[in-house]
């Protein structure tokens, strides 16, 4: 109850989400949802394309992991190549905001730039 309820819980991953619609829009050059319709994104489980082949997303998950940045950020195996985030209520947005410029970090360091 301190935090809520389950409408506190739902906030929660609602911010986290906005987070990162947030950070998209800001550079959609090389990242985007993979659900593009807002209405039926996942506020918990977030996924993500990147302007990268499966093989660079292996390697960008592949670093991040390394750099114990992010652990299991790779796609669901059946999707198209991404990763996911997630954001569902156990996580803070302060956190989720501190993930997002390692994910640039990493896909510039894939890309050679």
């Amino acid at each position: 109850d301190s935090i809520g309820g389950v409408a506190g819980l739902v906030d929660i991953s609602t911010k986290n989400l906005a987070a990162i619609e947030k950070y998209v829009a800001e550079n959609n050059d090389w990242i985007d949802f993979l659900a593009k319709d807002p209405s039926i994104r996942s506020s918990t489980s977030v996924c993500l394309t990147l302007d990268l082949t499966a093989d660079e997303i292996k390697q960008f998950v592949a670093l991040l992991e390394k750099e114990e940045i992010a652990l299991d950020i790779g796609g669901y195996r059946d999707a198209p190549p991404s990763i996911r985030i997630w954001c569902g209520s156990t996580v803070e947005t302060a956190d989720v905001e501190a993930l997002l410029p390692w994910l640039k970090w990493a896909y510039e360091e894939v890309k050679g730039k």
